[in-house]
């Protein structure tokens, strides 16, 4: 019983120190509220996941019919949709904006918090792929095609690999039931990353756009921040509302309104847009295992900005690298928009550019840093 009660004790300082007395810099702005706005948006999706989970059944077949049908036979299924379906682009609108931040303010100095944050960006786009497919649509059925097919170009195990993933000698039952459970058990799994992320974030305390860490210029997160973080609470989930209630179809893609038809290729695939930008950068590369590499490194060079990292005063201090950063920006946004162009001229060269500046821009930003202290200092 003693044990019980220390445990429960234990439990409440933790919550108190996070939530209610955990030192929070003076001067940090709204854009700190984005990291708050993904653990509601994650909660929104678990929740709204669970409850489609109950109507779903995997197959190839009847799941298109079976998840039309649901929308329409059960009560508010159809806003539990929309909802799930407009909370991933809501998720990775905020996920963005949460790593441009950190790339801005030089958060990512803190790496094991950063590498952490890496890790579930990573874990949340092949959540968002694997349910992408499940309802099994014209779009969702070749994507899955396509991006699997990749597998097969990893030397020596690829075949096999591709095997393993589809479960029969193509897309099919066996594999929206696996892709089914993985879409299930990933969302847990970010979730507990999700912790240890805060835990480590709370241990250095939050950078602020200064980037100085002052012991003395500090207030409680309660009530200041609690009152921030309500109003980005009020403000997303009206426009999300809005978003799902009157424009419910306005993020989606025409072809998912077809069913599944195995045997006629869509004019021109493409994945939901939170992906484009990588999607561009593969279609950039004519060599396939060199597109292949290109789109992992894309994500993968995340976790290297620390390393690559060598200037001691934040962006903003360098007018040069602030104005490439925006750049770098404006980039990513482009091949977004390539991303869903056709695959002929002048797109393909204009991605190619674009996916050398992407590349770039991470390798040159830490010499110019450097260039810019030298200047300075002189």
């Amino acid at each position: 019983m003693l044990n019980q009660v220390k445990d429960k004790s234990s439990l409440i300082k933790t919550m108190d120190s996070t939530f209610m007395t955990l030192p929070a810099p003076k001067n940090i702005s709204f854009s700190w509220n984005v990291g708050s706005l993904l653990f509601m948006c994650l909660f929104v999706q678990i929740l709204t996941g669970l409850l489609l989970a109950s109507s779903y059944t995997p197959g190839m077949e009847s799941t298109f019919n079976m998840v039309m049908s649901s929308m329409e036979d059960i009560n508010k299924n159809w806003l539990i949709r929309y909802i799930h379906a407009n909370g991933a682009s809501l998720f990775f609108i905020c996920l963005y904006y949460h790593i441009s931040r950190n790339i801005y303010y030089h958060s990512y100095m803190y790496k094991h918090t950063w590498s952490v944050g890496v890790t579930i960006f990573i874990l949340t786009m092949a959540t968002a792929f694997l349910g992408y497919v499940l309802p099994i649509n014209q779009m969702s059925y070749w994507g899955a095609s396509v991006i699997t097919n990749l597998l097969s170009e990893i030397p020596y195990i690829g075949p096999n690999l591709i095997q393993l993933v589809w479960g029969s000698p193509s897309v099919n039952s066996p594999t929206i039931m696996r892709f089914f459970s993985f879409h299930f058990i990933l969302p847990f799994i970010i979730t507990a990353l999700t912790i240890i992320h805060i835990v480590l974030l709370h241990e250095t305390g939050s950078k602020n756009p200064l980037g100085i860490m002052s012991t003395n210029n500090k207030y409680m997160f309660n009530p200041v921040y609690i009152f921030k973080d309500m109003l980005g609470f009020i403000t997303i989930m009206m426009l999300f509302m809005f978003i799902s209630l009157l424009m419910p179809l306005s993020l989606g893609d025409d072809e998912n309104f077809f069913n599944l038809n195995p045997y006629v290729t869509p004019i021109h695939i493409q994945p939901e847009w939170y992906f484009l930008f990588a999607y561009a950068i593969l279609r950039s590369i004519p060599n396939k295992m060199g597109g292949i590499i290109a789109l992992a490194m894309a994500i993968i060079i995340l976790y290297f900005l620390p390393y690559l990292h060598k200037a001691s005063l934040p962006m903003h201090c360098y007018p040069l690298s602030k104005l490439i950063f925006f750049l770098f920006l404006i980039d990513v946004c482009l091949l977004t928009w390539i991303g869903m162009s056709p695959v002929e001229p002048p797109y393909i060269f204009t991605g190619q550019m674009l996916s050398i500046f992407y590349f770039s821009y991470y390798f040159m930003f830490s010499g110019m840093y450097y260039m810019w202290e030298k200047v300075i200092m002189i």
